[in-house]
Formats: C-alpha cells, sequence, structure tokens
C-alpha cells in the first residue's frame, strides 16, 4: 500500500465494527510503537465547541511562535484535514510511512478505522518536532483513542446530550465518560458553565486541578469587546473571536484558562491572544459565505448544537425566506432539532448522505411530516447534498438565505469543489 486512499480503505476493512469502545487494543499498539510527546499535549473533550477550541487553542500557540500540531475529527471534504502541522493540513504522503508504522506494530490486533488512523496521525505528529500537540477526542473520552495519552491540560467543553447508545443516557454519565480524559495533579479546564456534578466529582477524586469557569476563570464584554480574567491574571480589552456565535466567548474563556494553567511550559503574550482570536478560523462552524443568496454552513447534528444555530440565524436579521438543506444520521435525536429550528425554516431540502449510518431523506422527511404542530412548508427530497443546494439556489430569491445544516457529510457534500458562491437569478 502506497497511498494514502490504499491505506484508508485498508483500515475500513479491518474490523467488524465502525466503534468498539475499550483502550486495550488500541494501547497495546502505541506501547509497541513506543508512542511518546516531548511537548505538552492538551485534550479537548465534550459534546459541541471541540473543534473552535482547538482552532483557538492553534491560532493563538502559532502567534506565539510555537510548532504546533493539531488532530481534529471527522474531516469535511479530505481526509488530511484531520491533522495540522505548523497551521497547515499534512500531506497524504507524510502519512503513508505512519500507517505502515501502525501496521507493522498491530500484529495481528483488530482495529476500527478510527483507532488506526488515530495512531497513524499521532505517531506523525510525534515525529515533527512540535511544541504543543492539541488533541480533539473522538467520541467520549474515557474509552477514546486519543486517550492513551498522557495529557498535560485537559479541556472539556460544553456537554450535551449525544451518541447516548455509547456515552449512557443522561449528563451525569455523559460527563463522567468525557472526564475520562482527565489526569492526576493536571490542569482541567471546564467551559461548560453549567458542568454534570459527575465531572467535579471525579476531577477531586482524581487530584485533578479542577478550573471553572465561573469560579476559577469567567469574562464578561460589551458591544465592542469582551475581558477575561483568571488565576492572577487579567485580560481586557480583547477583540471578538473570529469565529462567529453565541458560545464562541465560553469556547474563548477556556482556551486562555488553558493557556494560563500552561504559562509555565507554554508562555504566550497578549499580543499572541489578540491576533490569535482575531485570525481563527474553521470551515463549517457557523461559517456565512456572502453572495446572493447568502450562504450559511454548520455541521450542528444534536439538539444543543441546533438551539446555538437557531439563536445565531436568528441574530442575522431578516431575510425573505430562509432554505435549509439538511442530513443527518439516523440514531440523532431530530424531533427537538426539528422544533427548535423549525419556525426559522421556510422550505426543506433533506438530502441522502454517502455512509450505512445516514438516515434517507425519505425518512427524515417522514420524521419532520410527524412533528406535532409544525409549519406546512415545501420539502423535497435529493440524492446528495450537491443536488439539494443546487434546487435550493434554483428556488431561491438573491435576498434570501439558505442553511446547510446537520452532519459533517451534509456540509462536507457541498464543499467538495471548494465553498460554493451564489448568484441566484435576478428577476428582471
Amino acid at each position: 500500500m502506497n497511498t494514502l486512499s490504499e491505506w484508508l480503505a485498508h483500515c475500513e476493512r479491518l474490523h467488524p465494527k465502525t466503534i468498539d469502545m475499550g483502550l486495550e487494543r488500541v494501547r497495546a499498539v502505541a506501547q509497541r510503537m513506543g508512542l511518546r510527546f516531548e511537548c505538552p499535549v492538551v485534550t479537548v473533550a465534550g459534546t459541541n465547541g471541540k473543534g473552535s477550541t482547538c482552532a483557538m487553542l492553534e491560532a493563538i500557540a502559532l502567534q506565539a511562535g510555537y510548532r504546533t500540531g493539531v488532530y481534529t475529527s471527522p474531516h469535511l471534504v479530505h481526509f488530511e484535514e484531520r491533522c495540522r502541522i505548523g497551521g497547515e493540513i499534512v500531506r497524504g504522503d507524510d502519512l503513508v510511512p505512519h500507517f505502515a508504522q501502525v501496521e507493522s506494530a498491530r500484529e495481528g490486533v483488530t482495529l476500527t478505522y478510527f483507532e488506526f488512523t488515530t495512531l497513524a496521525i499521532l505517531s506523525l505528529m510525534a515525529a515533527s518536532g512540535l511544541d504543543v500537540a492539541i488533541l480533539e477526542v473522538g467520541l467520549g473520552g474515557r474509552l477514546d483513542a486519543v486517550n492513551v495519552l498522557d495529557t498535560d491540560c485537559a479541556i472539556i467543553t460544553s456537554i450535551d446530550l449525544d451518541h447516548m447508545e455509547y456515552l449512557g443516557p443522561d449528563r451525569e454519565s455523559i460527563g463522567r465518560e468525557k472526564a475520562g480524559i482527565l489526569r492526576e495533579g493536571k490542569p482541567a479546564i471546564v467551559s461548560d458553565p453549567v458542568p454534570p456534578h459527575s465531572v467535579i466529582q471525579f476531577a477531586n477524586a482524581l487530584g485533578a486541578d479542577l478550573w471553572l469557569i465561573g469560579r476559577d476563570f469567567n469574562f464578561s464584554g460589551d458591544k465592542q469587546q469582551w475581558a477575561w480574567a483568571g488565576r492572577g491574571r487579567r485580560y481586557p480589552g480583547l477583540a471578538y473571536p473570529a469565529l462567529r456565535g453565541a458560545n464562541q466567548l465560553l469556547n474563548a474563556s477556556g482556551v486562555l484558562a488553558a493557556f494560563e494553567a500552561l504559562r509555565q511550559r507554554l508562555p504566550v503574550t497578549a499580543q499572541a491572544i489578540r491576533n490569535g482570536l482575531a485570525m481563527v478560523e474553521l470551515p463549517g462552524r457557523f461559517q456565512i459565505v456572502p453572495g446572493q443568496p447568502t450562504l450559511v454552513l454548520d455541521v450542528a447534528h444534536n439538539p444543543h448544537s441546533v438551539a446555538a444555530l437557531t439563536a445565531n440565524l436568528d441574530a442575522m436579521g431578516y431575510f425573505p425566506t430562509t432554505h435549509a438543506v439538511f442530513g443527518a444520521m439516523a440514531d440523532k435525536d431530530l424531533a427537538p432539532m426539528f422544533a427548535k429550528v423549525a419556525p426559522l425554516v421556510d422550505r426543506w431540502y433533506f438530502t441522502d448522505l454517502p455512509t450505512a449510518r445516514a438516515a434517507s431523506a425519505q425518512d427524515l422527511q417522514r420524521r419532520w411530516q410527524a412533528l406535532p404542530g409544525r409549519r406546512e412548508v415545501p420539502t423535497s427530497t435529493h440524492a446528495n447534498p450537491e443536488d439539494a443546494l443546487r434546487a435550493a439556489v434554483g428556488a431561491a430569491e438573491p435576498a434570501d438565505r439558505i442553511l446547510v445544516f446537520g452532519s459533517f457529510y451534509t456540509v462536507g457534500g457541498v464543499l467538495t469543489h471548494g465553498v460554493p458562491r451564489l448568484s441566484a437569478k435576478h428577476l428582471g
């Protein structure tokens, strides 16, 4: 196997399940590979806000002159997006020898696609002479492949109901799974303003250095700027993060707490913080693409993130018609997602997605139609996100808004050929 795509096909064939919780297999292979980092490791877990948190950590560290490595998942279009070194997406060819390394260390152990690819990316990062490694947990925390590495600073972002078949039926049990990334004596930054009690209990029992928003750090702001205060340090007069959305100050506050906690090993200046927050970007997180009509891309795919998306859409101002392209996994809690965003959507374009886990467009349409008390609005079904977007553009007026949301596959599907620049027909 000489190319990344050949290795990825190999990874897809290896294990009968896409998710197999447990660290024994991954840990055994990681130990045989001698996988370890010399630099500080920051691990980020949570239901929503992980990607934004990792992007802000990276942007500030880059502005401070550090060589960063970031691992996030899933990707939108290309697998290589899952790893950035020094702010640049890695090349597929650079990953190939690290896939080979995992394969030779595997010695017959079955790894899932996620576990195999995680080990390959971590291997590349460990060999890249980094000053800081930023790792996003894929699912949960305690049993996620990323957790084979001991973190130097853990961040837990907002916790809500998602992946309940793996993580438990409520916020308390899900919080306990996320808290599995914490380590004794190491900073544990919690940027959820109302964290599950299980997280605090676990951190205290473990002897982690717990930083709670509202107790150990906080923020305040007006329309022009915001300020952060933590243990013994303040940053006044900060510009708002370049990432849009109501929750980004919570995420940014957790990021500044992490840098404060790591100050001895990874000092950053106020200027690096200002520049990093001003320059951070993250495709697919309330990404507004100017054009006629306006295009909004968001990977919101659970009730909590859809509630945030709805608030952000509401704050955008008036649009005559909002067209929504939507595709999602079959196991998602769709009724509260629909109920939340429905008042803003005037026309639905449901789409199939290229994965067995996805709900079909017809199924999404049926589940929408079963929603009690919904508005009567036009709906249609489409074979893929690009077709759905084309139909929306065809029906839209220049002053309208098109929202593409749901799964990473939905947003990734309209980004396959780059960011679309829309121009609806003008009525002459």
